[in-house]
């Protein structure tokens, strides 16, 4: 019983596969301008296939009874007041028709099958191309070997097919939504390259014999006309020609040279995983092309200068083509610039650091500039007897997070830490002894991104704003500089149940102390668990509340390092 619902069921599933390979729908368009002839046998024809859901002629400004005949074949019917050409007609019909799949056949053809219909349209409803175009057995056409075929092979070489004109074809209708139909005879020929270009599969199906009433040689001199403007037109549009004359070729070598001469500088100082070699090879191989090439550029382009008789226009259509390789040499120039600008003789050598990395994210919240630019900063001595002080830029405070008046401690001596004078907006002034322990000279450039590195894990008793009266009292923490944000808590200060300050950082689990006016008050226990401690001084009631967990990058000192908490009051 199980086999028969097994069978029951994947007759079913084929049954539903078939039914919807058939919602594939099918249009066929087909242009005609004075065919009376002819143009009925072709709609009967395309009719007797029950898969083509609609049939329409398109009546290019005839005048001898082609919409007419048309009709009687049971075509839909779209006339054109006055002839506007066989692309303009494909356009009309196109724009009318709905089908997936979208057929062009001419009128002309005296002796058209059902099978050669089929063989247009079915490759594409198989899957297996997106785009057909046909070939047929008959004299070589005079525009196609004598026009047509020598300007593709010469600029879309690609291309091997034996009829590129041929005005049966046939495509998916999310490919022709999105090309340009030219308007006269060069839209087979337009068709098949923008194809070609978009990556398109198109595929060259044989539908053997067919007869098309022969042109006269007035229109077969029109036909050549539209076919190689289409030709040359496409060809400039997609860069065919720029990619191969002369002058093309001389602004590729020379961008390529320039951009070779840009990525190898920039390895040499930026990218760790390049060797400097390597780095260096790129730049002076592309030095040289560079150079190369825009000499002979130079030399091309004064020589026509100077034979032209207008030489103003001449000029500015040669700057216009040149405009890139100006972009790629100023970017260039820029970075040369950068480096020579970053480039610092101590006595130990010379050093280049350029300035990067110094873009820092702010809060939308703490300003309306989401973006601020910082450093770089270069090391400087200290003013004379400032032994115990640090003058650091307001940049370099919001960096570390600390505030001026705050006290750090490097090699256990005590700095503290004051405002650049004006005009050292990027000057560090540090003392002799805290540069060699930080293990910075004079002249040393730090960026942004390396000032909480070179400060790492240094003690810091940093003021916490107060919120509120209380007096000129004040309240410091001791803190650790770290380069990372890791889980910290929220620690929120009361005084006489009002909540004066709110700060955050680290803990490990162990003793912290609170001071009071610089005097060991008591030690209290931290650990995973919210915990709330009581201090008294005087008529104060100082509630400390260690709260919910919040990313920081400083750690607060356990009661072996430092001070946790300091309440001073006056």
């Amino acid at each position: 019983m199980s086999w028969i619902i097994l069978i029951f069921i994947l007759l079913v599933a084929s049954i539903k596969n078939r039914e919807s390979e058939q919602k594939i729908s099918v249009s066929v368009v087909i242009p005609a301008y004075n065919e009376v002839k002819t143009v009925e046998n072709v709609v009967k024809v395309v009719k007797s296939l029950n898969y083509i859901e609609e049939v329409i002629v398109v009546d290019d400004g005839s005048s001898d009874g082609t919409a007419e005949a048309a009709e009687r074949a049971g075509a839909t019917i779209i006339k054109h007041l006055k002839n506007k050409g066989k692309g303009a007609a494909l356009n009309t019909g196109f724009k009318k028709s709905t089908g997936d799949i979208v057929a062009f056949i001419d009128a002309d053809l005296e002796n058209l099958t059902k099978n050669q219909v089929e063989n247009i349209i079915n490759p594409i409803l198989d899957g297996k191309t997106d785009v057909t175009k046909t070939k047929f057995r008959r004299k070589a056409g005079r525009v196609t070997e004598l026009t047509a075929k020598p300007l593709l092979n010469f600029f879309f070489p690609e291309l091997k097919f034996e009829q590129p004109l041929s005005g049966q074809f046939a495509a998916k209708r999310s490919f022709l939504n999105n090309i340009k139909f030219e308007e006269d005879y060069g839209v087979d020929v337009g068709i098949v390259l923008d194809a070609d270009v978009r990556g398109m599969k198109i595929k060259e199906v044989d539908i053997g014999k067919i007869e098309h009433s022969h042109s006269p040689i007035g229109s077969l001199n029109k036909m050549a006309n539209e076919v190689v403007r289409t030709i040359v037109d496409r060809a400039m549009e997609y860069g065919r020609v720029s990619m191969m004359d002369t002058l093309g070729k001389y602004i590729r070598m020379s961008i390529l040279g320039l951009s070779l001469t840009s990525l190898g500088l920039f390895s040499i100082f930026f990218i760790n995983k390049i060797p400097a070699w390597f780095g260096t090879i790129l730049f002076l191989a592309g030095l040289v092309l560079a150079i190369y090439y825009i000499a002979k550029l130079v030399k091309r382009g004064y020589t026509v200068i100077i034979r032209s008789d207008r030489k103003s226009p001449t000029a500015k259509s040669f700057l216009y083509m040149h405009f890139p390789i100006l972009v790629s040499a100023l970017i260039l120039l820029a970075m040369i610039f950068t480096f020579m600008g970053s480039v610092h003789i101590t006595d130990s050598g010379i050093s280049v650091q350029p300035a990067s990395s110094n873009l820092v994210w702010k809060s939308p919240a703490n300003s309306s500039i989401p973006l601020d630019v910082r450093g770089p900063y270069t090391v400087d001595s200290a003013l004379e007897y400032e032994y115990n002080i640090l003058r650091f830029p307001i940049d370099v405070l919001r960096t570390l997070e600390v505030n001026y008046g705050d006290s750090i401690y490097i090699k256990d001596e005590n700095y503290t830490i004051i405002p650049n004078r004006p005009g050292e907006e990027n000057i560090l002034r540090i003392p002799s002894d805290a540069r060699t322990y930080l293990g910075l000279d004079i002249g040393t450039v730090l960026l942004d991104n390396n000032i909480r590195n070179t400060f790492k894990n240094s003690y810091v008793e940093k003021k916490i704003p107060i919120n509120g009266n209380i007096g000129n009292s004040s309240i410091e923490e001791g803190i650790f500089i770290k380069t990372s944000n890791n889980e910290g808590r929220i620690v929120n200060i009361y005084v006489d149940n009002k909540k004066v300050a709110t700060t955050k950082g680290i803990f490990q689990n162990g003793t912290y102390s609170i001071y009071i006016n610089n005097i060991k008050y008591r030690n209290i226990y931290v650990d995973d668990d919210n915990s709330t401690s009581y201090a008294y001084w005087g008529r104060y009631t100082i509630k400390i509340e260690i709260g919910d967990k919040a990313t920081s990058n400083a750690e607060f000192a356990t009661s072996n390092e430092g001070k946790f908490l300091n309440l001073v009051f006056k």
